[in-house]
């Protein structure tokens, strides 16, 4: 039975394609984007994470057989570096500060959570949505769900770096609604430097969708120094004008909600920036507007 490394199935989601959606977040990504909000999604690994504010001091975590986690003077103290993933200090926590991220579901198991929201999905055009991490690297498993999705008639989509082999979008593509594909920034140097990738594939794979007829929405982050310049706002606009397929185009302001899960992870933040007022994100969304085609929503 095919199986796959989740870290979070969000229920009644409202931004991660039309109407109502559960989303399904798999673990593992291919890209280190510097702004990412969800670091527990890089590695394709059950991961342990440790939030100090919810910590109560019992010492119930103790019970950590290679010696991680001691109470000192009421501190916690907790030392990454012989922890062996047992997770056995997340099942004796009875506070939550101690969690587990990432737990292998089968297509099952995952549908029978999006099936609870099936009136949801029918009243508001809404959907699974499976997302990441990036999702196509775990393909068969994310192909598993999306073909299940369809026989039981649940609206799908998926949110997507595009970084992946053509053959792996070829496979999935007749069986996702609305592609959620990811344009982080245009110059190519920039591109690999921030997101630790090359540019080229994902354009491909982009226009691949575009030959095969799919839906696609652009989501567009907006990171104040690295892609807030015309530049950019110029080649999204080319992009909404090249391809057909593309029907939207979403501009994200940047936020620091992520930074403080880095923490929580044993990670080090690597990016901080101001996120971009809300009159300078009015001004990019005309601006783009002015050189999109009319049948392109930007929002």
């Amino acid at each position: 039975m095919q199986k796959g490394l989740v870290f979070n199935i969000q229920r009644f989601s409202l931004h991660d394609g039309p109407g109502i959606r559960t989303g399904v977040f798999l673990k593992g990504c291919p890209l280190r984007c510097r702004w990412c909000h969800n670091p527990e999604g890089f590695t394709m690994a059950a991961e342990l994470e440790y939030n100090p504010v919810k910590c109560i001091g019992c010492g119930r975590c103790t019970v950590c057989p290679e010696g991680c986690h001691r109470i000192a003077d009421g501190a916690h103290l907790f030392d990454r570096t012989g922890c062996v993933k047992c997770f056995r200090c997340v099942d004796a926590c009875p506070a939550g500060a101690l969690l587990r991220a990432g737990r292998e579901y089968t297509v099952d198991e995952v549908m029978e959570t999006v099936e609870k929201d099936r009136p949801y999905y029918e009243n508001s055009g809404g959907g699974l949505t499976v997302s990441g991490g990036e999702p196509l690297l775990q393909w068969e498993f994310t192909l598993a769900l999306l073909k299940e999705a369809r026989a039981r008639g649940i609206d799908t989509a998926i949110e997507t770096s595009g970084f992946a082999p053509s053959e792996v979008i070829k496979a999935i593509s007749s069986y996702v609604d609305v592609f959620l594909f990811d344009y982080k920034v245009t110059d190519p140097g920039d591109h690999e430097k921030y997101t630790g990738v090359p540019r080229a594939p994902i354009l491909e794979n982009l226009r691949l969708l575009n030959e095969e007829g799919r839906r696609v929405v652009l989501r567009c982050p907006i990171i104040p120094g690295v892609n807030d310049d015309d530049g950019h706002f110029d080649a999204i606009a080319e992009l909404s004008r090249e391809l057909d397929s593309v029907f939207r185009v979403d501009l994200e302001p940047y936020h620091e909600l992520g930074t403080a899960k880095y923490p929580k992870f044993g990670k080090e933040a690597s990016f901080s920036a101001e996120p971009p007022a809300k009159e300078r994100m009015e001004e990019i969304k005309r601006y783009v507007q002015d050189r999109t085609p009319k049948r392109v929503t930007i929002s």
